[in-house]
């Protein structure tokens, strides 16, 4: 069966359950619709999911999990690499769908899929790289640990990244051993269903990944179902606490990323035109939606930063509407809209000045459909105003003017995320000055997207909105999230021969020194 049943203008996408798509409904309320935010067009209808279409999903995941898990990793790797040549040969179907249904450039679109599939690389080394210790911790006793699989676990994605934040997870997951059912955004669902059928090409078994649609019921049902194991969630903060609660009250292991409000702080030192650049793709690209996004930008030394800001504003002003390359795309939908130009409207309501306007791009395409705002720069009076502390999740940056490092250093530090932060330097020790002080867990130098990349983890700052749970959700913070660590400590008993005994007769020169034996006074083995 094909990823989706399509009619003459909409993709129904229906859940994605042992290695087949579900027949779905005939009834049109049992859909969300998928709405192109380039012009407001519906492309396709999401599967809305109750906790009983989760529950089979679920079932299909643990009927699959013995066989799967019996496998060698190496056995799963071999499929997970041909998932990655798959992808890589499908990159620009991909990319296509990816621009139709999120609105990304082309270019941005591609970098998703790349980023994704690097991902998927990462996990195709785990059995180089998940292996376990083995260690002789007392005379003829040994200690090994292994990683086994948790069991099912479950993947809520948001709509931000449509391919790569899937591959955060899935891939790792299933190298692991463990079988996967996956929540995509119901705002794009389109790009994992035709992942979907690349899995299935790529030889993965029934049941071993699976695709529910929905809201908040399926989220709900995948969290409290007793046959899944751990969940991982990308998205607002608010949802991202209340999914981490809901795990905790389960005793379920949950990593949950929740949202971000990154400062760059650029220094009179600063290279301008390539700090210019970086700052305009970093609040900019993707429109701005994307945790890793620049929001406030901090500028050290007053008037001497004039030249910095004016380059920044005439690169950001040069960018054109669209989802060719070097062009930039609309927000994903009417609700993130309102919501961007509330921020703008508010912070010129309190007397900043608005430098950049990106609401001129709705003027333009009045009448025409799609959520398109341009990007906008903020010069903000006060460092309180609601557009410097709140994410806003959309191509604003707001900029305020500040005395001094220590100042620069408190107004980051004073924000409740902690995703990122970048300091903009010509020198290494004024560098390190800020980084050795910033309140964020991914950090740049003269680099306003830090986004570690494989095999570095991803994942925000403990104790801030930015995360909460347990782990990393990529590299060796994944592979602790998607299994356990068994210990194991043995000892066989000693052949009780003479030709034994002669072999291991303690020769005291070499126990210690000056001829002392050298005593395991913590090994009780054998002893009350």
């Amino acid at each position: 069966m094909t990823a989706a049943a399509t009619t003459t203008t909409t993709t129904i996408c229906n859940n994605f359950i042992d290695n087949e798509f579900t027949k779905g409904s005939i009834d049109a309320s049992s859909y969300i619709p998928v709405l192109n935010p380039c012009n407001g067009n519906e492309i396709g209808r999401a599967f809305k999911s109750s906790a009983s279409d989760v529950d089979v999903a679920v079932q299909a995941a643990s009927k699959a999990l013995p066989s799967w898990k019996g496998l060698t990793m190496k056995s799963r790797a071999a499929m997970m690499l041909k998932f990655h040549g798959l992808v890589e040969s499908h990159k620009h179907e991909l990319a296509k769908l990816i621009v139709m249904e999120n609105g990304k450039n082309y270019t941005e679109a591609l970098a998703d899929v790349a980023k994704g599939n690097e991902t998927v690389e990462y996990a195709c080394s785990l059995p180089q790289m998940a292996q376990g210790k083995i260690l002789e911790v007392s005379r003829g006793v040994m200690c090994q640990d292994k990683r086994v699989p948790l069991g099912v676990v479950a993947c809520i994605v948001p709509f931000n990244f449509p391919f790569m934040v899937p591959m955060w997870t899935v891939p790792i997951a299933l190298v692991m051993g463990n079988c996967v059912v996956l929540k995509p955004s119901e705002k794009v669902p389109l790009t994992m269903y035709r992942v979907a059928e690349l899995m299935i090409e790529a030889g993965f078994p029934k049941g071993v990944f699976n695709m529910v649609n929905g809201s908040v019921e399926a989220v709900n049902a995948l969290i409290d179902h007793k046959e899944v194991r751990a969940v991982t969630f990308v998205g607002s903060s608010p949802v991202a606490k209340i999914v981490s609660s809901r795990c905790q009250a389960l005793n379920k292991r949950c990593t949950a990323l929740g949202g971000a409000k990154n400062h760059l702080i650029a220094l009179p030192d600063c290279e301008v035109e390539s700090a210019a650049r970086d700052i305009v793709v970093s609040f900019a690209g993707c429109s701005g939606q994307r945790c890793m996004a620049a929001s406030v930008l901090l500028l050290v030394g007053g008037e001497k930063q004039d030249k910095l800001l004016d380059i920044v504003m005439k690169k950001a002003a040069a960018l054109r509407a669209g989802t060719d390359a070097g062009c930039m795309g609309p927000v994903i939908d009417k609700n993130s809209s309102k919501k961007i130009l509330s921020y703008i409207a508010d912070a010129e309501k309190g007397g900043a000045t608005i430098l950049l306007d990106g609401r001129r791009w709705m003027e333009s395409h009045e009448g025409k459909g799609g959520e398109w705002i341009g990007p906008t720069i903020i010069k903000h009076n006060s460092r309180f105003d609601k557009a410097v502390k709140d994410e806003i999740f959309g191509p604003v940056l707001s900029v305020v003017s500040v005395q001094s490092w220590n100042e620069a250093i408190d107004i980051e530090n004073s924000n409740p995320f902690g995703n990122a932060a970048c300091i903009y330097t010509s020198n290494g020790g004024h560098a390190e000055w800020f980084t050795s002080r910033f309140r964020a867990s991914m950090l740049g130098v003269n680099i306003g997207i830090p986004v570690p990349r494989e095999p570095f983890s991803f994942g925000g700052l403990y104790g801030t909105y930015s995360k909460y749970g347990d782990q990393d959700i990529t590299g060796d913070g994944a592979i602790e999230f998607f299994s356990n660590r068994i210990k194991i400590s043995t000892r066989w008993p000693s052949p009780q021969t003479d030709e034994f005994r002669a072999n291991n007769v303690v020769d005291a020169s070499m126990n210690g020194c000056n001829g002392h034996l050298v005593t395991d006074h913590a090994n009780f083995n054998g002893r009350i």
